[in-house]
């Protein structure tokens, strides 16, 4: 049940591919998200990303926590959600309109997209 809830953080989303913008510069990432959450309501998923390299938040009641780096244009990331460890994933991040997009597996895998607020 847990992976199960765990794999919900990384749902794919109806998104139309061509309308977000992709952001392929640590410093362009980095002021889209300074001082800001991200955030899914539907899974009371907040999370803030550190420039020094730390994410921190809360999903479906369970602390989150983790680490970034900015790698050949992609943020790959670890994290803990409860007790349960998402292994390290580099992900193309996109924007638009105060929105931005995760997807895993450097742009072929699943999509999540985040509200910044």
């Amino acid at each position: 049940m847990l992976r199960t809830v765990a794999l919900v953080m990384l749902t794919v989303l109806p998104q139309a591919a061509h309308a977000f913008e992709p952001v392929t510069d640590r410093a362009a990432f980095l002021d889209l998200v300074q001082g800001r959450a991200l955030k899914i309501a539907v899974y009371s998923l907040s999370l803030t990303i550190d420039p020094k390299g730390t994410i921190q938040g809360r999903a479906l009641g369970a602390e989150v926590r983790g680490n970034w780096q900015w790698q050949d244009g992609y943020f790959c990331r670890t994290m803990i959600w409860s007790d349960i460890e998402i292994p390290q994933n580099c992900q193309l991040v996109e924007q638009k309109d105060g929105k931005l997009r995760f997807t895993s597996d450097k742009g072929a895998g699943m999509s999540a997209a985040f509200v910044l607020k």
